[in-house]
C-alpha cells in the first residue's frame, strides 16, 4: 500500500491584499490556504498519497477549502464538519519583499473543535507520515487533540513531522506558547522551524544551545532552520550543515515554508525515510542533500505565486526548475 502523508490541523481562508495605487482603497482576494492544509496540497501536486484531517465549518469557505483540497488531489474522507463555529479567515498583507503580515479572525473556528473522538483509526498506520504545526494548539482541548494525534501516530509507528509555524497574533494575550509547543516537539522525529522560532525556543531555554540539548532528549531525529532566501541550515544529534537556496524574485511569501514542508515529506516518501532510519537518512549526505535542494526550489517556485494551495508546484515544474539551476 502507497505511504500516505497525512497533514493534521487548521485550514482557512487567506485573503490577499490585491496590489492598487496608493490612494485606492485595498482589495483582499480569497485564497484556500491554512499550513497543514497546503502541506497537504503539496504532497499531492508532487505525486504522493495525501490526506487531510481537520474540522470545516458547514458555510461557503469549508466549502471551498473542501473543494480546494479535493480538486488538488488530497483525500478528504477524514474530515469532518460542524455548525458549532465558521470556517477561520486571515487577511494577508505584502510588502515590497513579498514579506507578509497576518490579521486573522479566529477563535472561535471550526478548525479548533476537532477532537479526538474525531480521528479515523485508521489514519494510524506505521508506514505513514503525521504531520502537524502549532497554529491548531492556539486553545487547550485543540492542543491536547493535537498532541493526541502525534502519540497515536508515533505509538504506530509513523514518522511524525512538526513545522513550528508560529503565529503569535493566534495565541491569548499574556500566554506563552512556548510550554505547549516544547510538548509538540518532544514528539516529533522531523521538525522545521524558521531562524524566528530558533530564536524563539532559544529564549525560552536560555540559549541556542540548551534549545538543542533539549530537542535531541526526545524523539527527534533530523532538524531544519530555513531563513527566506539565505542558507537552509540542517541539524541531526550529531551533525550540522548548509543547504542552498536559489535566488529568485518574490512575490508572496505565504506558502514557502508549506512548499518546503512539503518537497521534504515527498523527500522522505521516495528515500522511505521511516521514524526507524530518519537518523540514517539525515547523515547520509547523497541521500539528504537532493532531498533539501528539492524542497528548496519547491520553496523557491511557491515565493514567485500569489496564493496558498495555488502557490504550491507540482513535481514536473520543480524538476524543469532544478534543470534550469544546475
Amino acid at each position: 500500500m502507497k505511504r500516505t502523508v497525512l497533514c493534521f490541523g487548521e485550514a482557512l481562508i487567506d485573503f490577499h491584499q490585491e496590489p492598487r495605487g496608493k490612494d485606492s482603497p485595498p482589495v483582499y482576494i480569497p485564497h484556500a490556504g491554512g499550513a497543514p492544509a497546503n502541506v497537504a496540497v503539496a504532497t499531492a501536486r508532487l505525486g504522493d498519497a495525501s490526506a487531510f484531517v481537520g474540522m470545516f465549518g458547514r458555510d461557503v469557505f469549508g466549502d471551498l477549502l473542501l473543494k480546494g483540497l479535493s480538486d488538488a488531489g488530497v483525500d478528504t474522507r477524514h474530515t469532518r464538519r460542524t455548525d458549532a463555529a465558521n470556517t477561520a479567515l486571515a487577511f494577508v498583507s505584502h510588502d515590497a519583499r513579498g514579506d507578509r503580515s497576518f490579521s486573522f479572525y479566529r477563535p472561535p473556528s471550526a478548525d479548533l473543535l476537532f477532537r479526538d473522538a474525531d480521528f479515523d483509526p485508521a489514519i494510524f498506520a506505521g508506514d505513514n507520515l503525521f504531520h502537524a504545526g502549532s497554529c491548531s494548539m492556539t486553545e487547550p482541548a485543540s492542543a491536547a487533540t493535537t498532541l493526541r494525534g502525534m502519540a497515536r501516530a508515533r505509538t504506530a509507528g509513523a514518522l511524525v513531522s512538526f513545522d513550528m509555524n508560529l503565529r503569535p497574533a493566534l495565541w491569548p494575550r499574556g500566554e506563552d506558547p512556548a510550554p505547549t509547543i516544547w510538548r509538540a516537539l518532544a514528539l516529533a522525529d522531523f521538525i522545521k522551524l524558521s531562524a524566528e522560532e530558533l530564536t524563539f525556543l532559544a529564549a525560552s531555554v536560555g540559549g541556542e544551545s540548551a534549545a538543542f540539548a533539549r530537542l535531541w532528549q526526545d524523539h527527534a531525529q533530523f532538524m531544519v532552520v530555513t531563513d527566506g532566501a539565505h542558507a537552509v541550515r540542517w541539524f541531526t544529534r550529531d551533525q550540522a550543515g548548509q543547504a542552498p537556496t536559489f535566488p529568485v524574485r518574490a512575490i508572496d511569501a505565504t506558502g514557502a515554508g508549506d512548499a518546503f514542508v512539503g518537497g521534504c515529506l515527498h523527500g522522505f516518501v521516495q528515500q522511505a525515510a521511516c521514524s526507524e532510519n530518519l537518523a540514517a537518512f539525515a547523515t547520509d549526505s547523497a541521500r539528504r542533500d537532493p532531498v533539501l535542494r528539492f524542497a528548496a526550489a519547491c520553496g523557491a517556485l511557491a515565493v514567485t505565486r500569489t496564493g496558498s494551495f495555488a502557490a504550491m508546484p507540482t513535481r514536473s515544474e520543480v524538476e524543469t526548475f532544478l534543470e534550469q539551476h544546475p
